[in-house]
């Protein structure tokens, strides 16, 4: 049964049961490192919170879950706190880490404390998980950062260590991610999209994306089906806006009460109710064209420019990737026989 706090991004239809997908996780989203699930399944532990003593430790911990499950509610841009207004969106970060970041293949966020410090493609630079915490803030959040030194840095940080209890530091883990599904040998089609959409998603997330509010606009109680698109939604520059990093999310998680190892969308649906989501409008991030540094290093579906190919933007939006694919690596080894 899915609860306000626990809400998805993109749902459909039944409420029986959120949370890109070339990637380690969204706070990874420029360190590629998952494949594609695999048929065996193997053990997906949880470090259990309510286990945690009632101490500075614990306490700190647990508001890290809470500022992951209840961010409209803490942190959110109708807290009546002014000066705790940091996301510029009712979105909660659960909505794209299911349960708190618990759930494999769901963008889970265990196991992502040990990824940093790392390089990050996106910045040209090493990164730490404070970095990445705030390049959430700032993109899928759509608004600003978070006090270096504040309780909820501090807290958020805590969370991810605990959730990575035992996980060695580097190391894989099985069930990150959402998986990767084969690409599209044609370019994802939005129109087919939009009656996927329309028959599968708008029974949750509105026939225009906008989503279902658990109260009303300046309650800070934040959706039970959040937006897709629109103002109240991720902005341009988040992973959630590349068709690679929604579409293969869909395909392992969606609609309501689909898992990894039992989809529910076909693949070819699955891209194109992406393209349908990706093509809509949403809130814009300034000065874009300064993330990667290296162009070479930029993700193929990354729908802004500059790019270092010379294929159109349209295709880096939709598709097909693989023409583009092949000029990267060609680009690349003629950059290494320099």
């Amino acid at each position: 049964m899915v609860t306000t706090r626990f809400s998805l991004l993109l749902c459909a239809g039944s409420l029986a049961l959120l949370a890109g997908a070339a990637s380690r996780t969204s706070l990874a989203e420029d360190t590629p490192k998952s494949a594609a699930p695999t048929a065996k399944e193997e053990a997906w532990t949880v470090p259990d919170i309510d286990k945690l003593p009632d101490d500075v430790w614990g306490r700190t911990v647990r508001y890290g879950r809470d500022l992951i499950s209840k961010t409209s509610t803490l942190i959110g841009p109708e807290v009546a706190d002014a000066s705790k207004r940091f996301a510029g969106n009712n979105l909660d970060c659960q909505s794209c880490h299911i349960n708190a970041g618990t759930v494999e293949f769901a963008l889970p966020l265990i196991g992502v404390y040990g990824d940093f410090p790392a390089y990050i493609s996106r910045t040209g630079s090493v990164g730490t998980i404070e970095d990445r915490i705030q390049g959430c803030m700032e993109r899928s959040m759509n608004g600003q950062p978070l006090p270096a030194e504040g309780a909820e840095m501090l807290a958020l940080v805590s969370y991810l260590k605990f959730l990575s209890t035992g996980r060695p530091v580097g190391g894989a883990t099985y069930g990150d991610g959402s998986g990767r599904m084969p690409e599209l040998n044609r370019a994802a089609d939005p129109v087919k999209g939009r009656t996927i959409f329309a028959n599968t998603c708008a029974a949750c997330h509105g026939n225009q994306g906008e989503g279902q509010r658990v109260g009303k606009i300046g309650d800070a109680k934040g959706y039970v089906f959040p937006p897709l698109w629109g103002p109240d939604s991720f902005n341009n520059g988040a992973g959630m806006d590349r068709l690679i990093y929604t579409a293969n999310f869909l395909h392992s998680d969606m609609p309501a009460g689909t898992t990894w190892n039992n989809p529910t969308l076909s693949t070819e649906d699955a891209w194109d109710v992406a393209a349908y989501i990706v093509s809509q409008p949403r809130p814009v991030k300034p000065n874009l064209d300064e993330d990667y540094p290296n162009k070479l290093e930029k993700p193929v579906d990354t729908p802004y420019g500059p790019y270092a190919d010379d294929f159109p933007a349209e295709q880096h939006k939709y598709g097909p990737f693989a023409p583009i694919e092949a000029a990267i690596k060609k680009l690349k080894a003629a950059e290494v026989a320099r």
